[in-house]
């Protein structure tokens, strides 16, 4: 029987960056492999930061960011070789009041109530997907879309294994990167997974088809490589639940 890996990503590429070798090599052994996008809804006419958050990136004010986004998330699903990605109608956080950069990285808005209904959608989207593991971030760097990810997610106590990742690349922007939720995890065994060299191969491909967010984030596809490099084929977790049996021998440790 098939088993099904579910990673849920807040923004359109955090999965892959985080953790796209591992949803690699899980493919590669016969796993399903669904990734779902949480935070991928057009806004029409956006205004201020999250106009910002647009043309900072040099693309002009008319174009459908999200829709471009989304297109480029198919096509990092394709590099993984994973199935065709899930997104989901949430809006990003400059969409619901967060109105500075800073402010991305504070504390919640008390306005912010999205947890409920993301709560709700992944019900929803566990019970279509029955997953056998699941894949999620532990909110290190402490964006509010993460953070509020982890909270609902926890909130749907799903009763199944769980591969909690380290945030990339918030991980390597400081030597003690910010982890208000770090109390969640830390008691939980890390779970190291060494990936070979297709699965690497897999994930630089998947990165890179992020395009609109390469300068933004790593100065450019060099900046991309040298920091994947950096990480030495490793993806670093907090394991939750028991890992399935078949896995334990595939790069695992």
């Amino acid at each position: 029987m098939t088993r099904t890996a579910l990673a849920v990503s807040p923004h359109l590429d955090d999965a892959a960056f985080s953790a796209g070798g591992t949803l690699a090599r899980l493919a590669e052994r016969g796993w399903q492999v669904v990734m779902a996008t949480v935070f991928t809804a057009s806004v029409p006419n956006p205004r201020g930061f999250a106009l910002a958050c647009q043309t900072d990136k040099g693309l002009a004010p008319e174009v459908d960011y999200m829709a471009l986004r989304r297109g480029e998330d198919r096509a990092a699903a394709g590099a993984l070789g994973i199935e065709e990605p899930v997104h989901l109608p949430f809006r990003e956080a400059p969409h619901r009041g967060y109105a500075s950069a800073p402010e991305l990285f504070a504390e919640l808005r008390p306005d912010d109530r999205i947890g409920a209904n993301l709560a709700d959608a992944f019900e929803r989207l566990l019970t279509d997907t029955r997953p056998d593991l699941i894949l999620a971030p532990q909110g290190v760097g402490g964006h509010v879309d993460h953070i509020q990810v982890v909270r609902a997610l926890r909130g749907a106590q799903p009763p199944l294994p769980m591969l909690w990742w380290r945030d990339f690349p918030y991980t390597v922007r400081a030597a003690e990167p910010k982890e208000p939720l770090r109390a969640l995890f830390e008691h939980l065994p890390e779970q190291v997974v060494r990936l070979d060299g297709p699965a690497e191969h897999r994930k630089a491909g998947a990165c890179a088809a992020y395009a609109s967010q390469l300068g933004f984030q790593f100065g450019g596809p060099d900046g991309l490589r040298a920091r994947l490099s950096a990480e030495d084929g490793v993806e670093r977790f907090r394991l939750q639940g028991r890992l399935p049996p078949d896995l334990r021998d595939a790069g695992f440790a």
